[in-house]
C-alpha cells in the first residue's frame, strides 16, 4: 500500500476521495507490488499530468537539480524524494512527454501539409510515411521535371524550432537532390499557421561528424535560428499559381 489511513488525518473526506480517484485514474492502484517506490511513481505521474508550463522545455530550463522549479521541489519534498532523484524523474518524464508530443504533432503536421499541397496543385502527392518509414522523407510530390521529397518537422511551439534528424534522413538528404526539409508551424488546434524551408547546406554544416571507426551517430537534435528559415516551400513554385500559393509560397501571394 502507499500509506496508512492515519497519514490522511489532516484531509477532508472530499480531498481524500479526490486523491484516491486520481490514483485510480492514473493506474497507480493497479500494481501495488511494483519494485518502483510508490513515491517515485506518484511524483512521475504528477509531473506528467500537471500541465506545467516549463515541462515541454525542461531539457533547456532544467539542466541540473539546482534548476528544478519550485513546484517540482515542493512535490519532491512532500514525497520524501531528494533533489537529485527529482531531477532524474523530471528528465525521464520530459523524454516520454516529448516523444509522445512529437509523434502526435508530427503526424498531424504531415497530414495537414499533404492536404494543403494537394489542394493547391494538380500533381500527385503521396504521404509515404503513412505506410513506411524507410524512405528517409515523409511526402513525395510528383511535379514533372521537379520532383520533391519533403521531410516534414512539425511544432506547436513559438519562438523555438527544434527537431530531431535521424541518420537515415540525413543520408537520404545527402544522396537525394529532391529532398527538402520543411518546418510546419501548427496552432494548438493542429492547423497550419506557417511553413518554412531549411536548406540542406545549413543542415550539413550543423550535423555532427563521426570521429572514429567505432562510433557513429544515429540521431541528432537541431535548433533552427530564424535566419536559417525560408518562408514557404520555394521549390514547389513550378506547381503553384499565384492564386493557390498561400502559405506554400508567400512571396507569390504578395507579389
Amino acid at each position: 500500500m502507499f500509506t496508512t489511513h492515519a497519514d490522511f488525518s489532516d484531509l477532508t473526506p472530499t480531498q481524500y476521495e479526490a486523491a484516491y480517484a486520481w490514483l485510480g485514474e492514473n493506474g497507480l492502484l493497479k500494481d501495488l507490488r511494483s519494485s518502483t517506490p510508490a513515491s517515485e511513481r506518484v511524483f512521475r505521474t504528477a509531473l506528467a499530468t500537471s500541465g506545467a508550463a516549463w515541462l515541454p522545455d525542461a531539457d533547456l530550463l532544467v539542466r541540473g537539480p539546482e534548476e528544478l522549479p519550485e513546484d517540482a521541489l515542493r512535490a519532491a519534498k512532500a514525497l520524501g524524494i531528494s533533489e537529485h532523484e527529482a531531477y532524474e524523474q523530471v528528465s525521464a518524464v520530459w523524454a516520454k512527454v516529448d516523444t509522445e508530443a512529437r509523434d502526435r504533432i508530427g503526424s498531424a503536421g504531415e497530414s495537414a501539409l499533404v492536404r494543403l499541397i494537394a489542394e493547391a496543385t494538380d500533381v500527385q502527392v503521396e504521404h509515404v510515411a503513412a505506410y513506411s518509414d524507410g524512405f528517409g522523407y515523409d511526402i513525395a510530390v510528383h511535379v514533372p521535371r521537379h520532383p520533391l521529397h519533403i521531410e516534414a518537422k512539425s511544432t506547436t511551439r513559438r519562438g523555438r524550432i527544434t527537431f530531431y534528424l535521424s541518420r537515415h534522413e540525413y543520408e537520404t538528404m545527402r544522396r537525394d537532390p529532391a529532398w527538402q526539409l520543411v518546418i510546419v508551424q501548427l496552432t494548438q488546434d493542429l492547423d497550419i499557421a506557417a511553413i518554412a524551408s531549411v536548406s540542406t547546406e545549413w543542415i550539413s554544416f550543423q550535423a555532427p561528424r563521426d570521429r572514429g571507426s567505432f562510433g557513429r551517430w544515429e540521431a541528432c537534435r537541431l535548433d533552427v535560428p530564424p535566419d536559417a528559415l525560408v518562408a514557404g516551400i520555394p521549390r514547389l513554385g513550378p506547381a503553384l499559381s499565384q492564386e493557390t500559393a498561400g502559405l506554400l509560397l508567400p512571396s507569390a501571394r504578395s507579389g
